[in-house]
């Protein structure tokens, strides 16, 4: 089609040709846009792996990147699974878990029940999992999970600490603990990778536990200690994932071989995912008004899910980093350097480590007195019920305490 027209061109003229003038008027700005959009796609991963019989968990893989990251390593025959806020019998996840199955021909695809705003939630299944006899298989965790809040709409958590900082930092680094070590068990000539998910936020923060201490309360805080909150977070999801590295490394094995899990941080870039349209909106009508205006230029700029999954993606399969130290960051495909120094200062990592485990026992306490609480509250609330039966002449109601003790 293409060849009779240029000949028709060259031989009758261009004026023969309808709409050429048109053509020409408008394809360079076409081409510029195109052009534009493959330049703010990113790098590709090109990377390959062999994923079958690989055992992945993933945080934050029912939306944004982390779904992406899902889908990709489901095709290549992983066996994931996802560590999601519903529980496995939620009808969105059961569907979700179907769809995947289907499209990507896996059948190993299962969810556990992680809330990351929760950590007696992260305990109770981080614990369940090294209790196992023998250790269970585990190639790699990929932390996607993560929340940026507008600076006017701050939260805390059922734990009574920030829900940004909680869920970007501290339920990861409760998590990692407790698994250390299932991590560190594997067998040594497996290929174990613990990835990081970060952004270029935490190069402006301004990081100070005592900051961080002031979070952990109901009174408002300024708006510049407001916006520094995400940054903080992943400064110190970053100062930890090399602190893990240490952590990992300083174990001595039984067979006195060498550690095989090794740690990767990730910045796969900004992109349109629901967290970043929540945050570009500020959590308001008329913010999303204005974002559906100028959506075609969000569009152009910023990567789609499918386009920051490849970093993730090529730090789970290059085999570069199968062996080595560790630690390394990747931005773009290709491994960088770290924006700020103070990341890797051991220093920094260790009194961010205590300040850690001390804020999580401090809030798991509370959570254990109140939930021992409610139970109690629960347990009046049945007993008053009971009697109340029992005074009116009226059958127990099934499932009371009174109708268990008739059954046994």
């Amino acid at each position: 089609m293409p060849i009779p027209i240029i000949v028709k061109g060259i031989a009758d003229g261009l004026d023969t040709i309808p709409w050429i003038w048109s053509v020409f008027r408008y394809a360079p700005w076409v081409l510029l846009i195109g052009v534009l959009k493959y330049y703010f796609g990113g790098a590709r991963n090109i990377s390959e792996r062999l994923m079958h019989s690989k055992v992945v968990m993933v945080t934050g893989g029912t939306s944004g990147i982390g779904a992406s990251v899902v889908q990709e390593l489901a095709l290549r025959g992983a066996q994931v699974i996802l560590l999601t806020r519903q529980p496995p019998s939620d009808l969105f996840l059961v569907e979700y878990i179907e769809d995947l199955r289907r499209t990507t021909k896996n059948n190993l695809i299962y969810a556990e029940q992680v809330d990351l705003t929760s950590l007696h939630s992260v305990r109770t299944f981080a614990t369940k999992w090294i209790d196992n006899a023998p250790p269970r298989r585990l190639d790699a965790v990929i932390l996607c999970g993560g929340i940026a809040l507008p600076s006017s709409a701050r939260t805390l958590t059922p734990d009574g600490i920030d829900a940004e900082w909680q869920v970007n930092y501290l339920s990861n680094f409760h998590l990692l603990s407790i698994l250390s070590p299932a991590l560190r068990v594997q067998p040594a000539h497996r290929d174990v990778r613990i990835i990081f998910t970060t952004s270029s936020g935490y190069i402006g923060a301004k990081f100070d536990l005592d900051t961080v201490r002031g979070l952990n309360s109901k009174t408002k805080n300024d708006s510049a200690q407001r916006k520094n909150v995400y940054a903080m977070s992943k400064f110190a999801l970053m100062t930890f994932a090399q602190s893990f590295q240490r952590h990992l490394s300083a174990y001595k094995r039984p067979d006195g071989l060498p550690n095989c899990a090794r740690v990767i941080v990730v910045d796969p870039g900004t992109c349109r995912t629901p967290g970043t349209r929540r945050w570009l909106t500020g959590g308001s009508l008329w913010g999303l008004l204005v974002y559906l205006i100028t959506w075609p230029f969000w569009w152009l700029v910023l990567k789609s899910p499918q386009q920051g999954a490849q970093s993730i993606l090529y730090a789970a399969m290059e085999e570069t980093y199968g062996r080595g130290q560790g630690g390394w960051m990747i931005k773009e495909c290709r491994q960088v350097d770290y924006a700020r120094k103070d990341v890797a200062d051991e220093d920094v990592g260790k009194r961010l480590w205590e300040f850690s485990e001390k804020q999580i026992e401090e809030a798991e306490k509370a959570g254990a007195v109140k939930r021992g609480l409610e139970k109690k509250e629960k347990e009046a609330e049945e007993e008053k019920k009971e009697r109340k039966e029992k005074s009116s002449g009226k059958a127990p109601s099934a499932g009371s305490r009174r109708s268990k003790k008739n059954k046994a």
